[in-house]
Formats: C-alpha cells, sequence, structure tokens
C-alpha cells in the first residue's frame, strides 16, 4: 500500500491526504518527526521535510503541490485542477496564496509556535508571534468571504484543489480554537461545507496525545 509520511498539523501534508482521499486511494500513515532529520526520511527527501509519498511501485515523491498535481494527472477523477488556463491559473493562484501568504502570516505564527514548538521542544512560544498570527487570520477571513460572495466556490463553480489547500490551513488553525468563525459567516459556511466531505473525516478524527483539539474542532454543525 501506498504510504505517506506526515505530520499531524502540517497543511501540506493535510492536502495531500484530502486529495488521496477526494481520488479514493488508499493509503497509509506514517508519523514523521522532521524536527530528527532521520536519515531514513533524508533518504527520501534531501530536504527533510514532509508531505512525502512512497506509491505501490516504489516511486517516491515530495513536496505537496507536486505531489497533488500528480495525482491530479495519474488519477483525474474526480477533477481538482480543471477547467481553461484561465480557470487553472485562478486555482494555482490560490494555492499559492494559502501555501504562501497565509502560511507565513498565520499557519507559522498559530500552528508553529503553539504546537510544532513544543513537539520540537524549541522553548517557550513567541506571544508576539501568535498575536500577529490572530490579527492576521481576520484579513484572510474577510478575504475568503469576499471570494464566496461571488463564487460558489474560492476559485469558482468547482471545488478544486484551492479550497482543499485553504481548508488544510484552516482546519489546523480551527483544531486550537483560534478561528473566529462567528464573525465572517460567508467563510463560515464555505468551510461547514468543505468539512462536511467525507474526505475530511480522517482529518477531523485526529488528536494529538496531550494535545486534543477544542471540542467544536470534529463538530460538522459548529
Amino acid at each position: 500500500m501506498r504510504a505517506l509520511y506526515h505530520q499531524w498539523l502540517s497543511p501540506a501534508c493535510r492536502k495531500v491526504r484530502i486529495v488521496l482521499a477526494e481520488k479514493k486511494l488508499d493509503f497509509e500513515l506514517r508519523l514523521e518527526p522532521v524536527w530528527e532529520q532521520r536519515p531514513e526520511l533524508l533518504a527520501l527527501n534531501p530536504a527533510g521535510e514532509v508531505p512525502v509519498l512512497v506509491e505501490n511501485d516504489g516511486r517516491v515523491l515530495s513536496d505537496a503541490v507536486a505531489i497533488s498535481e500528480y495525482l491530479e494527472e495519474v488519477v483525474p477523477d474526480p477533477p481538482l485542477l480543471a477547467g481553461s488556463p484561465a480557470e487553472r491559473a485562478e486555482v494555482r493562484r490560490l494555492v499559492a496564496w494559502f501555501d504562501r501568504k497565509f502560511e507565513a502570516e498565520v499557519t507559522r505564527n498559530l500552528v508553529g509556535e503553539k504546537v510544532m514548538s513544543r513537539l520540537a521542544r524549541r522553548g517557550h512560544p513567541d506571544s508576539a508571534a501568535i498575536r500577529a498570527g490572530h490579527a492576521n487570520i481576520r484579513f484572510h477571513l474577510e478575504y475568503v468571504s469576499w471570494l464566496m460572495e461571488r463564487r460558489n466556490w474560492l476559485a469558482g463553480d468547482r471545488m478544486t484543489l484551492a479550497d482543499i489547500t485553504a481548508a488544510a490551513h484552516f482546519s489546523c488553525i480551527d483544531y486550537l480554537g483560534d478561528v473566529p468563525w462567528d464573525t465572517y459567516e460567508e467563510a463560515k459556511t464555505w468551510y461547514a461545507r468543505v468539512k462536511s466531505r467525507p474526505s475530511l473525516r480522517a482529518i477531523l478524527a485526529d488528536a494529538i496525545p496531550g494535545m486534543p483539539p477544542v471540542e467544536a474542532y470534529a463538530d460538522l454543525d459548529f
């Protein structure tokens, strides 16, 4: 069976998990302590990062975007990156928005400080970074709400890799209870639609030992 090396609250890993589930592909999860930089991980991915996907034939793939687009090509149904060149460009733009801008402004400041610093034993969280993450997430929720006032899904008329990428990031923050959903109704409605998909069931069942999610994390009627 194909194996996915991952970390629980890594949006990149969650994105690949959701894509695999949307494509109805079986896989085994292997938790990887990336801060240890194990030789076994470096042999698979010299960058020492997850996700890493090992296919049934032994082929090794790394980087969430590369893996997602590979899976889209080898298993085109259901399509997650389809449409005209302009439509695909919009999907890729939003994927980059969340993987770069949201990651730097929100995920790294909240998950990185509250969770990864603890798991990697890097000392006390940076309270200034946490405050910045709480402030920055409101801008992104406003943008999601703005998009959803104009579209059925983030990138257009269908659910795409853009929605999956955004949901992967928001789900990590939501695990901590740090998303002020009630202030952004359109964004909340969008996330509820994504959250109710079968492909997110395994993610909503995640529970880090000694660091359980907030009560509403797995609640579809949140």
